[in-house]
């Protein structure tokens, strides 16, 4: 019980809250822009890689280097809807799309160039795991499994607030939900979309940071997530927030579970495969349930 805990359960808690912060800002702007912007892998590379600069240049720790990635990610997106997809804001969305594989490459390219393909991370050695002894046994928690988890579900708890407390929110919620009859009320659409693309940004970052924190900062660290994010997006309906962030939570634990040796002492696929996960639950998804399980847009 307490490995299978300390092995799998918990690594799958860590990685579903890396893909419920990745999940949200897609989810955010596909309601409100109505496109799938495959560059958000990037962003949160992007991220990782600001963060990555406060540890190695100005001696910040990864945790405190998170609002900096934040600041850059946010002004970064802004920067490219402003560039490129602002003009193309009434073109079909396929014409955004193709947009937004551009952008991705161009993003990849710049983190190619300016750090190299060689990874790194952000502190050297390994910490040895706190241990908690129970009647069940002797449960093994990373300490930056605990500040994930927690940073993970205090972001969510505060867009939870802003989006059901706030003016804006209400704004970007009713905007997601008509986004013709939020034109004709009167909501400052604009001024919409430019909150989405920082709450998009911020979360972005965030999860690049987590996900550099617990396994390395990489040029292609980004692109590799880009299809389970989806895969929890459309696990939990388009357009919901906290569908994502159920959508990630539920990924990611059964990506971890199905390679632990739990059916006769064997794991269900291999490690190499758990990826393989992800795709399948959002094919199937699009065949079966295209609305999610929280009824989002299909």
């Amino acid at each position: 019980m307490a490995d299978f805990v300390s092995f799998y359960l918990m690594p799958g808690v860590v990685l579903g809250c890396i893909y419920a912060l990745g999940a949200v800002g897609l989810t955010l702007l596909f309601g409100i822009l109505r496109f799938a912007h495959f560059a958000h892998g990037d962003v949160m590379t992007v991220g990782a890689y600001v963060a990555f600069v406060g540890v190695v240049s100005f001696g910040l720790t990864a945790y405190q280097s998170i609002p900096l990635a934040i600041l850059v990610s946010v002004l970064l997106v802004m920067a490219i809807d402003r560039t490129f997809y602002r003009p193309l804001r009434r073109a079909s969305p396929i014409v955004l799309l193709i947009s937004g594989f551009g952008v991705a490459l161009m993003l990849r390219a710049a983190i190619l160039f300016f750090f190299g393909p060689d990874g790194g991370v952000y502190e050297q050695g390994i910490r040895r795991p706190m241990i908690f002894a129970t009647e069940w046994g002797r449960f093994r928690i990373q300490e930056r499994h605990l500040w994930i988890i927690g940073g993970a579900v205090a972001l969510a708890l505060t867009l939870h607030l802003f989006l059901t407390r706030t003016r804006l929110g209400k704004a970007m919620r009713a905007m997601s939900d008509n986004p013709d009859l939020a034109r004709i009320t009167g909501i400052p659409t604009e001024r919409v979309i430019l909150a989405t693309w920082a709450i998009g940004g911020a979360t972005a970052a965030t999860a690049g940071v987590f996900l550099a924190i617990d396994t390395q900062v990489n040029p292609m660290m980004g692109m590799n997530m880009l299809l389970p994010i989806f895969a929890a997006m459309i696990l939990g309906g388009v357009g919901r927030p906290w569908g994502a962030v159920f959508g990630g939570l539920v990924l990611g634990i059964a990506e971890e579970l199905v390679a632990a040796p739990i059916w006769g002492g064997q794991p269900l696929l291999s490690p190499a495969y758990k990826v393989g996960l992800s795709f399948a639950v959002m094919v199937l998804l699009l065949i079966f349930r295209p609305t999610g399980l929280f009824k989002g847009q299909s």
